[in-house]
């Protein structure tokens, strides 16, 4: 008997990630960089093989959902779908997509991906949130009790800010992020990886603090991205890591709507 599988797509920033449900469960995931320059055809290629050396066929895929936050790769993604899958896929893309109240000046201007991380947190855990996502840019949003999203705060991610400092101070170099033993830097290297890891490790704190301060209340804070596990351990604010929570939220906005595999 044959798999009926969904296929869950989150368009961000830097990588498209594809993750395969079954149910509740997801059975793989793979991601590529963001190019907006890759055709439908090229996604579909590069996807279809992935999919055949690990087992999978193509017409197990019988639903779809996509998540983006780059207009210019929308139309590829959605014709991925429809072209290799034969499905029509549901869009997650603003905040007219989810059926959740977004209670900010202006709602459009929220990230599709911060509401589905929204709905996915307030389905998996109780009270107040803050939702610390390590993407391209750290982000902050809190979800009420109730499920509503109440607002965010976007700093710099933690690749951005090596990057900047990588082309900006010709005579610093290269370096990857990873917790120093201490403080305080006895060479170059080691004192550039304190200031952007215990620097952040700071803004985590700091914010998380200032946030429960200024909704006089305690939150449980969740964090999510490739980069949440490193800072968990130094990190005396968050409470739990759910890495897959993007794709969880997707997965489940999906079957609110009605539309799991057939």
């Amino acid at each position: 008997m044959k798999r009926r599988l969904l296929l869950c797509i989150d368009g961000g920033n830097t990588n498209v990630v594809f993750a395969l449900f079954e149910n509740d469960k997801i059975l793989s995931q793979w991601r590529m960089n963001t190019n907006i320059r890759t055709t439908a055809d090229e996604y579909g290629v590069w996807l279809t093989n992935l999919l055949s050396l690990n087992g999978f066929n193509m017409d197990e895929v019988k639903a779809t959902a996509i998540t983006n936050v780059v207009p210019a790769i929308s139309y590829h993604l959605k014709e991925l779908c429809r072209r290799y899958f034969g499905t029509t896929p549901i869009c997650i893309e603003s905040a007219e997509d989810v059926a959740v109240s977004v209670l900010i000046d202006n709602p459009a201007e929220v990230g599709a991906d911060r509401l589905v991380n929204a709905v996915a947190a307030h389905s998996n855990y109780m009270g107040w949130l803050i939702v610390i996502d390590f993407g391209t840019a750290t982000t902050f949003d809190v979800v009420r009790d109730d499920g509503a999203y109440v607002g965010g705060i976007i700093a710099p991610g933690v690749n951005l800010s090596l990057d900047a400092l990588d082309r900006a101070a010709a005579r610093l170099p290269s370096i990857s992020i990873k917790r120093p033993e201490h403080v305080l830097g006895k060479n170059t290297v080691s004192a550039m990886r304190s200031g952007v890891f215990w620097g952040y490790v700071s803004l985590i704190e700091g914010l998380v603090s200032r946030i429960n301060k200024e909704l006089d209340r305690k939150t449980t804070v969740i964090a999510t991205g490739g980069l949440a596990p490193l800072f968990k351990n130094s990190c005396q604010v968050i409470d739990s890591i759910h890495e897959n929570l993007t794709l969880e939220g997707l997965r489940l906005l999906y079957e609110d709507l009605g539309k799991s595999p057939k």
